[in-house]
């Protein structure tokens, strides 16, 4: 898979540092001269270019990318480019950093974003994440679908707790993906039972969220009266 990163701080180096470790072919963009260090990721391609700028996107030829990710500090920039990666060279799938919690709302499919990853917004989430039972947390958006990856923690009290995955109706628009169980990472199938404290993942459309949130913490006693 070839990967063109705009931005070459200690975001994207770290970005293109793992994904060279996993195989992947990565190109690094930065219009400053003195983000182009070469020595510190040198598996990956470097290139000293504006990516706002058409020619320098003819030059890295983005037309050839799987992804882009678009990891500057500012999230003006990282808009144009998601923009043009995706109206001007078609790549199937752009990432893009959200540096400013207020401009969240901007980065969607209108302007060429897939996935958006705001770094103050995931760190709330990830705290949430460890304290919260029985809450749902959200922790990536997806602009495609309006849909959100979200985790919620299966409380002790929850009636479907002990349930079979295949005998619960599960809320439209909602997919369990992943259940963490312990040091376990199960891809659940029908006939998986939930236990109490499994940490739950599920792609789930933003509509459908307190939904989803009230199935899972439904009380034993209640489900019973």
């Amino acid at each position: 898979m070839r990967v063109a990163i705009a931005g070459a701080g200690a975001v994207g180096r770290s970005i293109a540092g793992e994904l060279l470790e996993n195989g992947h072919e990565v190109l690094l963009i930065d219009k400053a001269p003195t983000a182009i260090s070469v020595e510190r990721v040198p598996q990956a391609e470097w290139l000293l270019a504006d990516a706002c700028e058409i020619t320098s996107l003819d030059e890295a030829a983005l037309q050839r990318c799987n992804v882009v990710i678009a990891a500057t500090g500012d999230d003006k920039v990282n808009l144009v480019v998601s923009l043009l990666a995706k109206t001007e060279y078609g790549v199937p799938r752009v990432v893009a950093r959200v540096n400013n919690p207020k401009n969240e709302w901007l980065f969607n499919e209108a302007w060429g974003v897939d996935v958006a990853v705001s770094t103050p917004r995931l760190m709330s989430a990830l705290v949430e994440e460890a304290v919260s039972v029985g809450d749902l947390v959200r922790l990536l958006r997806f602009s495609h679908g309006d849909a959100n990856l979200v985790e919620l923690t299966l409380p002790p009290e929850s009636a479907l707790a002990g349930t079979q995955v295949g005998d619960v109706q599960w809320p439209e628009d909602t997919s369990l993906v992943t259940i963490i169980r312990g040091t376990r990472v199960l891809t659940p199938s029908q006939e998986d039972s939930l236990e109490a404290g499994d940490e739950l993942l599920f792609v789930a459309a933003q509509a459908r969220e307190e939904q989803l949130e009230e199935l899972l913490s439904v009380r034993k006693e209640d489900a019973a009266g």
